[in-house]
């Protein structure tokens, strides 16, 4: 009975902002990620402006995640080895000179493709420890009782940031130049160091690391080869990562080239995009365990209303449809990673994230060119709606090729309600998410 107070505050939907130390860090997340978006939409922008090519749109994307496609699986086992705090101090300080070097390029008209190339391959570079190390900090904070919603809620207020990043983004561009958008974000990793610089180390729940030894990228591969139910959501997610998840090539071709909108509408579409995403992330925080059904449906239903999306006729409909689309992308993104983390043993969640990232953003050196080519040659809609068509075969492949294995869990779990009895650990049907 004393147990119960605990498990309620545990599920609740806002129960990781309880922990001092995610408060924190979420905090400066928050607003670097607004910068960051800021950033995103200003590269994009800057790229059309000097060569009026979705191809090169593609290619320059393409560039940032190159090196974590190539180096990500050892990025991962950095973030395995070290201290996560510290880590996320480096890559905050390196982001800030990358960032501050393209505005003050940009401001003084001397950006180029190839220097603004080599600079998001910097930023790319950056990404290979940052974004393992971020994703799996996460069970650092606030332990693996809460890591579900506190993968929600870095969901939620994540794009919450992303509704002001955009929209100011695009006011920004209008009214100062797309320089600002830069520097600003430059500004943003202040926060994000202090955050850090303030969590309470002695409420870090920190587990031991991984101890140096040969060959341990490829026992991580191999762990995740032997393991279906990790190896079947990460091929899913590598599909929806090269063709999906390439908003930053699909839209500024959709509402640039479709509807003839400026710099403000390719804002508020990724705005609406992030105002979406809340919705999901708090759909996401309510539930409280997640399986390989729950992955397939979410790819599945995202990928028809991105389908809904491209045939949008204007912009009135476009929006809120984008929308969907945002709520879509972050519940299937939090259902695969809060699989991900807690199907994984301790050692190897740096490793399984780091593949993670190389499918949800190292494979867009593949999938931002075709998408951007795609844009090019047959039309936004097309490249939107291709990344639609891909996720919903992958989440039906998935629902089928899986169908056995749920039909028998389905089963057992109604066995049990029918037995008035929950499943504990101990009754656990092995292989069942």
């Amino acid at each position: 009975m004393s147990d119960q107070p605990l498990r309620r505050a545990r599920s609740g939907m806002f129960s990781s902002l309880r922990v001092r130390n995610f408060r924190v860090f979420m905090a400066g997340q928050s607003i670097s990620v607004a910068g960051n978006w800021m950033q995103n939409i200003a590269v994009g922008w800057v790229v059309l402006n000097l060569t009026h090519s979705g191809g090169a749109l593609g290619l320059i994307t393409a560039c940032r995640y190159a090196p974590l496609l190539l180096l990500g699986a050892w990025g991962g086992l950095v973030a395995d080895r070290w201290d996560k705090r510290r880590l996320l101090q480096i890559t905050a300080a390196a982001e800030l000179l990358i960032a501050a070097t393209l505005g003050v390029l940009t401001l003084t008209h001397t950006i180029a493709v190839w220097s603004l190339t080599a600079l998001i391959l910097a930023v790319g570079v950056v990404d290979i420890v940052d974004t393992p190390t971020r994703q799996t900090i996460i069970n650092t904070l606030v332990g693996r009782d809460r890591l579900a919603n506190g993968i929600a809620l870095n969901s939620i207020l994540v794009n919450a940031a992303r509704v002001v990043g955009p929209g100011a983004a695009g006011l920004l561009i209008a009214t100062f130049g797309v320089g600002a958008c830069f520097l600003i974000n430059a500004a943003t990793y202040i926060a994000v160091i202090a955050g850090l610089r303030l969590l309470r180390v002695s409420e870090l729940i920190v587990s031991a690391p991984e101890i140096r030894a040969k060959r341990q990228i490829r026992a991580g591969l191999d762990y995740v080869r032997r393991t279906p139910h990790l190896r079947t959501p990460l091929i899913l997610v590598a599909v929806s990562g090269a063709f999906t998840w390439e908003f930053q090539v699909t839209l500024p071709l959709f509402t640039s080239t479709t509807f003839q909108g400026d710099s403000r509408a390719y804002g508020w579409a990724f705005t609406s995009l992030a105002t979406g995403s809340i919705l999901g992330g708090l759909l996401s925080a309510r539930r409280r365990t997640v399986n390989i059904w729950t992955v397939a449906v979410s790819a599945a239903v995202w990928g028809v209303v991105i389908l809904a999306a491209a045939a949008a006729p204007n912009l009135a409909i476009a929006y809120p449809l984008l929308g969907l689309v945002g709520a879509g992308a972050v519940t299937f993104n939090s259902v695969t990673k809060t699989l991900l983390q807690t199907d994984s043993i301790e050692q190897m969640r740096g490793r399984i994230m780091a593949l993670w990232s190389i499918g949800w953003q190292g494979t867009t050196v593949v999938g931002a060119p075709a998408v951007g080519y795609i844009g090019q040659w047959l039309g936004a809609r097309y490249a939107l709606g291709f990344g639609g068509l891909a996720t919903l075969v992958g989440g039906v492949f998935l629902l089928l090729a899986r169908r056995d294995d749920m039909m028998d869990a389905l089963s057992w779990r109604m066995a049990c309600r029918s037995a008035s009895e929950e499943p504990t650990a101990s009754t656990l049907k092995p292989g069942s998410t």
